[in-house]
């Protein structure tokens, strides 16, 4: 099966979660600006999980930002971006806090610098439920027990009334995850949430977002530079260079027929098991 023919099955879903079109970042300069974001196009459909890679700047984390409206206000935005319906670059900043942590959740790469490190996980974690749904502080906890037992952590119960240093980097990066389900988002932009984890915390949290996404058909984009991480996770992939998309298609394709000078150079430099040995 060809990548068009895996594509054209979704296009039988309708809709896209997220489309984005001809999206470009611009940041003045004293003379002239900087583009960090080249015409961009991508796709996200329900229930898939899509890799955006490439080195340190190559425009990757300022696409997720964009589509977050998290950007500095210097920037310059231009193109479409769209969540089902709605038009993210025409919403009034109120309605994109609306939407941001409802409809479209977040996960950052570092947990112990998003995290509040004076407040209980169980109210942070429960916090979107007070901010969105007009639970009480009390009732939101008491979901935050599920929500943590949703994403494997021990002893939910007693956990809630931990601070954040009482977790470990792994434990708080399910914490971070737990409160991006809390409002069954319809897609969730992963922007590293692994870098900063040893292989075996990665492992699992890769396997739990596969589990999140077969369970509550979430579709989830992952930012990355580790294409070890995409192999293991994404249905689809986009590989970004110097601010645009040189390279799109299905894991299986990019991996083994990979077209682009640029895609086969990320390729060969990633660190192999067995390497060849020279003769």
């Amino acid at each position: 099966m060809t990548d068009m023919d895996i594509r054209s099955r979704a296009l039988e879903n309708g809709r896209p979660t997220l489309s984005v079109r001809d999206l470009t970042v611009d940041f003045p300069k004293r003379s002239g600006s900087f583009r960090a974001v080249d015409g961009v196009s991508l796709d996200v459909w329900p229930g898939e999980i899509v890799g955006v890679i490439g080195e340190s700047g190559s425009g990757k984390t300022m696409t997720a930002l964009s589509t977050l409206r998290m950007l500095p206000k210097r920037a310059v935005v231009s193109g479409s971006i769209e969540l089902g319906p709605r038009r993210i670059l025409d919403l009034s900043p109120a309605e994109m806090r609306k939407l941001r942590g409802d409809r479209l959740s977040f996960i950052p790469q570092d947990a112990m610098r998003a995290l509040n490190p004076t407040m209980r996980i169980g109210r942070q974690v429960g916090e979107p439920l007070v901010l969105h749904r007009n639970l009480s502080f009390k009732a939101a906890v008491s979901r935050a027990v599920d929500l943590l037992r949703a994403v494997h952590v021990r002893e939910p119960e007693r956990r809630v009334e931990d601070y954040p240093h009482g977790f470990s980097g792994g434990m708080q990066q399910r914490a971070m995850i737990a409160m991006g389900l809390a409002l069954e988002p319809e897609l969730i932009i992963a922007d590293e949430p692994t870098t900063a984890l040893d292989v075996t915390v990665q492992a699992q949290v890769l396997k739990l977002l596969k589990e999140i996404r077969d369970r509550e058909k979430t579709s989830i984009l992952f930012i990355t530079h580790d294409l070890g991480v995409v192999a293991e996770l994404c249905d689809w992939v986009y590989v970004m260079y110097r601010g645009k998309i040189v390279e799109q298609g299905s894991v299986e394709r990019i991996f083994t027929e990979p077209r682009e000078d640029y895609t086969k150079m990320l390729l060969a430099s990633t660190p192999t098991l067995f390497p060849k040995v020279a003769s």
